[in-house]
């Protein structure tokens, strides 16, 4: 026994040299890539670390900010349909029916004529609801659709999206300036980042409570939930023609659809 344990301490220790020169090679190898590259300093290197830092451990006041910035690079971009338009003036209908804030954000909705379905909300309470689907939608799966975009925001899911993209981003933003992420974005950068966020792949789960999210504001607010099976049931009809659609990554709308009828049925609404 005394001569096993004797060779098992030989082979740990020869075990532990090898790591030791496989590190020692590896560390070599990233230096001399990292010397290589023309364009990355240590300063920068270090500059962007801390972006990454700073992406993650953003606070809700700076996710609100860089929402208002990002929001606000976005309209600069879009056609806004007027507020005497037949579309500005259906949206604030709706908006009344849903309330005037998520989880006590002020909310404020405007249209964007475009030809695309689609509708995002931001922890700001920017609510931008495109005319495309307006068109494709009656007044209540409009209502249900952008109270699956406020669910997002209330459950903390927009939150997670901008972190994942300012991370994805710090290395090449390195946005860790003296003014931190906040401060250091170009208007490029945070239009950028507002498509980020109105094309972010929310995971089926986080979809699935954004849905029941909806479902419960409709219901608190004496809306019928039937409108947020139907819409699911029209953009299934979208993906069947692949058109594109603000659900082409989220989970099969036919299944939603079936989650929402079977929970209505459990609550005796027909």
């Amino acid at each position: 026994m005394l001569i096993v344990a004797f060779f098992r301490q030989i082979i740990v220790r020869l075990w532990k040299i090898k790591m030791k020169i496989r590190s020692t090679i590896l560390a070599l190898g990233i230096a001399a890539t990292l010397t290589g590259c023309q364009n990355m300093d240590s300063n920068a290197l270090l500059s962007s670390g801390a972006g990454a830092f700073q992406a993650y451990s953003l606070s809700d006041e700076q996710v609100k900010t860089l929402s208002d910035q990002a929001c606000k690079e976005m309209d600069s971009k879009a056609t806004l349909s007027p507020a005497s338009s037949e579309y500005s003036k259906r949206l604030n209908k709706i908006a009344a029916a849903l309330g005037d804030n998520i989880n006590g954000q002020p909310v404020n909705y405007k249209v964007y004529e475009t030809k695309d379905v689609n509708a995002f909300a931001m922890a700001n309470g920017c609510i931008r609801v495109y005319s495309g689907l307006m068109d494709l939608m009656n007044d209540n799966e409009v209502e249900a659709v952008i109270g699956h975009e406020m669910g997002h925001v209330a459950l903390g899911h927009v939150k997670k999206g901008m972190q994942v993209a300012l991370g994805t981003n710090a290395l090449r933003t390195a946005a860790a300036s003296a003014g931190g992420i906040v401060g250091s974005l170009s208007q490029s950068q945070l239009g950028d980042l507002g498509e980020k966020l109105v094309n972010s792949q929310f995971s089926q789960r986080q979809e699935s409570e954004a849905d029941d999210y909806s479902y419960d504001l409709l219901r608190k607010r004496g809306i019928n939930p039937a409108g947020l099976a139907t819409s699911f049931e029209k953009l299934a009809k979208l993906e069947a023609g692949r058109q594109s659609s603000m659900f082409d990554d989220h989970p099969a709308s036919e299944e939603r659809a079936q989650h929402i009828r079977d929970r209505m049925k459990a609550d005796g609404i027909k």
